[in-house]
C-alpha cells in the first residue's frame, strides 16, 4: 500500500497567495519542502482523497495520469479540498480517455449537489458516478473498504474523515478536523491502525476546534495509543499546515519528531 502526499497545505497554500508574512517570505527563499500545495493523497495510483484546485499541477509534477484514478473520496465541500469545476474537463473535447475508464466519487449530499452543478451537461459524458455516503456506514470501492467518520470541522455541513482498510492494513485519514466527537472516538476504539494521518493546521496556535495544532496532534496521537489503536509499527504523520501556524518544515520536525510524529511534505511517499 503506497500513499503519496500530493499536497500538504491549508486553504491558501504555502506561501499563501498574496501573503508577505515572515513564514511565506522565508518559504519562498527556502523552497523545497516548505513549498506546499493544497492537501490531497493518492493511494496505489487509483484511490484519491480530495480534489483541490492544485490537482493538475500536482499530477504533472509527480507524473500521474489522472485518468487512471478510479475512486475519489471527498472530505467536505470547501474549495481547497474539492474544486469540481475541473471535473468537467474529463469529458470530450477536453479529454480523450481510454474506453471503460470511469471515476466514482464518494461524499456527502452537499458535495453531490455542487458536483452536479459543476458538471452540468458533462455529467454523463465524463463517465463520472457519485455515491452519497453516510457517517459510520461502511462501503467498498474496488478492493478497499472505507468507513466515513464524523470530523469536527464545519458545523454547517457533514465533514468526513476516513478509515481505509486495504490489503490487511488500516489507515486513519484525519483532517480537516479538531478534536473528534465522542461517536467518532467510540468507532476508532474498534481499530488498530498501521498509519495515522492528522491535521496540524494551527501549528503553534493552541486551538482544538475545527482544526488541530501541534499540541492537539500530540494529544490525539497519545489518546489513540492509550486506546490500543496504534501498534509499535504504526506511523503517525502530521499534515495540512497553514503559514499562520508559524513553523516551517525543519521547525515542525524539531518539535514533532521527538514525539514520534513525522511531518508530511509535498511528494512524501509512505509504504505500509
Amino acid at each position: 500500500m503506497e500513499i503519496l502526499f500530493l499536497g500538504t497545505a491549508a486553504s491558501e497554500g504555502w506561501p499563501g497567495i498574496f501573503c508577505e508574512c515572515p513564514c511565506c517570505t522565508k518559504a519562498r527563499l527556502l523552497k523545497g519542502k516548505d513549498i506546499r500545495t493544497r492537501s490531497s493523497v493518492l493511494i496505489d495510483g487509483i484511490y484519491k482523497v480530495d480534489f483541490p484546485p492544485d490537482t493538475n499541477w500536482q499530477a504533472n509534477k509527480y507524473g500521474i495520469n489522472l485518468a487512471e484514478v478510479e475512486h475519489l473520496f471527498v472530505t467536505h465541500s470547501h474549495n481547497d479540498h474539492y474544486y469540481p469545476t475541473e471535473l468537467s474537463f474529463r469529458a470530450k473535447p477536453f479529454a480523450h480517455i481510454g474506453q471503460g475508464k470511469t471515476l466514482s466519487i464518494y461524499g456527502s449530499e452537499v458535495v453531490k449537489n455542487i458536483t452536479t452543478q459543476a458538471l452540468g451537461v458533462h455529467e454523463k459524458a465524463s463517465d463520472i458516478s457519485f455515491q452519497i455516503i453516510k457517517p459510520f456506514v461502511e462501503f467498498t470501492a474496488g478492493k478497499m473498504t472505507i468507513l466515513p467518520l464524523i470530523a469536527d470541522h464545519d458545523p454547517n455541513e457533514i465533514c468526513f474523515n476516513y478509515i481505509f482498510s486495504y490489503e490487511g492494513h488500516n489507515v486513519l485519514y484525519g483532517h480537516d478536523t479538531g478534536w473528534y466527537p465522542e461517536d467518532t472516538w467510540r468507532v476508532l476504539g474498534e481499530y488498530k491502525f498501521n498509519l495515522v494521518i492528522l491535521d496540524c493546521t494551527n501549528g503553534q496556535i493552541d486551538e482544538e476546534r475545527y482544526h488541530l495544532g501541534i499540541k492537539g496532534v500530540i494529544k490525539m496521537k497519545n489518546k489513540l495509543k492509550e486506546m490500543g489503536c496504534m501498534g509499535t509499527k504504526c506511523n503517525c504523520i502530521a499534515t495540512h499546515f497553514s503559514h499562520n501556524g508559524g513553523l516551517l518544515q525543519a521547525e515542525l520536525e524539531n518539535i514533532l519528531n521527538p514525539e514520534g510524529i513525522e511531518v508530511a511534505y509535498d511528494g512524501k511517499i509512505v509504504v505500509i
